[in-house]
């Protein structure tokens, strides 16, 4: 049995590295066992975009936007749908609104970061308000950046041995006694155990197991993609869960209606998930346009996500030319925006002006994206390539003519929902860069043609083991578990559930650091 002097923490994501960085500054040491190999530090966060929902920014000041911690609260409320119970979550919401600028915005640029100076307005709301005002910035380097970042600030430690950092550990058991806690874990093929004071759960959700992700969803669609990893798999919830903790809203995720089959897949059903262009049409199996309202990307997540549980089949179509991709198409996630990974300004404004040649291309090296000159011969690829539910050319051709007839009438003479959205989005500075004027899909020179196969992609999870507004874990009884600390997506990004059932976007990174801050300050405390 070792012993462990100083904080133990199990997970080596953003949330788990930024409490370790906190702890060590605080003259601490701490010990981190991580199940990823120590060249991938960092979890999730290594590829994610890097997006955060923050208010009364630099930015925010410089485009006048006139955002307060208040009004960001107003439309988190709205769109959390907290119920009674939620005490905990709404306290966590509340402390978001109240420090992102100083424990996220600030604390990402002391580690030398910066953020894009244009900020975007996502999640504008469908059927309830969401962000009333853009508030989501955009991190240059993307979550990789963030994490080299934090391995850069944690590099000192790790070489005057003050931070162990066990890789390739997989904890298999924990649990209390008189001194602490008692942990068992595998590493090496070899089973060991260690005992400590204090232990920080900071292991990541549940996304990347389809099958708990269908246990605590039921009406998720029979065939999904995943935008988690394996080794996300809700284990360590169970575990919490066995032990006392308290564990909410499992059926709550931030997953995405727009994901595509990874082209160089890493594990089974590995995805990747697009920002899908908003003049595109969407499209069901067959070919018809989704409605009754039409589905347009960047309004409310979640109600597309639940949409795509009551479809005939598990999957949609997107069908734009290459004029809508070049210009709105993006990836999200580290790998497919290099630009801005590498921090390269001039490149990534020549392609906000000429379009993204790189990524279109890139594009189809996924077996779920057929390209074709026509619209017969787009319907008779896509036919080819999936032939278990085929498109009907009639109906695809309708729903393509219908649109065009439309948008050729001119502005005003405008019926169509989807335009009347695009023309709204294109009022804002940013918004107007990345959508297209409104033109015909079927347009001379504007092809060739592209249909791409989406998916649901499971992402993050919102619900989590309940933590006090201290990050420490709550037990079934009400109070605070002695030692134990949840941080990161494990608690739900705080308080087991601090989204509620849907995310205003961006609040995930920002969440991790604000509950690492939070454990952090209240075992530095000592209190």
């Amino acid at each position: 049995m070792i012993k462990a002097q100083g904080p133990v923490i199990i997970g080596g994501g953003i949330a788990g590295m930024r409490t370790a960085l906190q702890l060590l500054r605080q003259g601490w040491n701490v010990k981190l066992l991580d199940r990823h190999p120590i060249n991938r530090m960092g979890g999730l966060g290594r590829t994610a975009f890097g997006g955060m929902a923050l208010n009364s920014t630099r930015e925010q000041k410089l485009w006048r936007i006139p955002d307060t911690p208040e009004r960001m609260l107003e439309d988190w409320l709205s769109f959390a749908d907290f119920n009674a119970d939620d005490i905990w979550p709404r306290r966590w919401a509340e402390h978001y609104v109240e420090h992102c600028r100083r424990d996220v915005y600030d604390d990402v640029r002391s580690l030398g970061l910066s953020f894009m100076p244009a900020v975007n307005w996502v999640e504008r709301g469908l059927y309830r308000p969401g962000n009333s005002l853009p508030r989501y910035h955009v991190l240059w380097g993307t979550g990789w950046g963030l994490v080299e970042a934090l391995k850069r600030a944690l590099q000192p430690y790790l070489a005057s041995q003050r931070l162990q950092w066990l890789a390739e550990a997989e904890v298999l058991d924990f649990q209390e006694v008189v001194s602490g806690w008692d942990l068992r874990y595998r590493i090496q093929g070899q089973e060991e155990e260690l005992t400590t004071p204090l232990l920080i759960l900071a292991a990541g959700g549940w996304t990347g197991q389809l099958q708990k992700v269908r246990e605590y969803w039921p009406r998720a669609p029979s065939d999904m993609l995943n935008g988690s990893h394996p080794f996300c798999n809700g284990a360590l919830h169970v575990r919490a869960e066995q032990r006392g903790a308290a564990f909410t809203h499992q059926e709550a995720m931030w997953n995405y209606a727009a994901g595509i089959a990874h082209p160089q897949p890493e594990f089974e059903g590995h995805g990747l998930s697009l920002i899908p262009p908003k003049s595109a049409l969407w499209l069901d199996h067959k070919g018809r346009r989704l409605g009754p309202e039409p589905w347009v990307a960047g309004f409310d997540t979640h109600a597309l996500c639940h949409r795509m549980s009551d479809l005939e089949q598990p999957w949609t179509w997107q069908l734009l030319n290459r004029r809508i991709a070049l210009r709105e198409l993006s990836i999200s996630g580290a790998e497919h925006n290099p630009d801005i990974r590498e921090i390269n300004r001039l490149r990534f404004a020549r392609q906000m002006v000429m379009g993204n040649t790189w990524l279109y291309e890139q594009l189809q090296q996924s077996p779920d994206v057929v390209v074709a000159e026509t619209l017969p011969e787009l319907a008779e690829a896509m036919n080819r390539r999936f032939p278990t539910a085929p498109i009907d050319l009639a109906c695809l051709s309708s729903s393509v003519q219908g649109y065009d007839q439309q948008v050729s009438m001119g502005r005003a003479y405008w019926n169509d929902d989807q335009l009347r959205r695009l023309d709204q989005l294109r009022q804002w500075r940013s918004e107007r860069l990345r959508t297209c004027s409104a033109a015909p899909i079927l347009q001379s020179g504007s092809g060739p043609l592209v249909a791409m196969r989406l998916r649901l992609i499971t992402r993050k999870s919102l619900g989590g083991i309940v933590t006090n507004i201290n990050s420490q874990v709550i037990g079934r009884d009400g109070q605070a578990m002695a030692g134990l600390y949840a941080v990161g997506e494990m608690s739900g990004f705080g308080g087991g559930g601090s989204s509620g059932q849907r995310s205003l976007e961006g609040t995930f990174i920002a969440g991790c650091h604000l509950t690492a801050w939070q454990a952090a300050r209240h075992i530095g405390s000592g209190a």
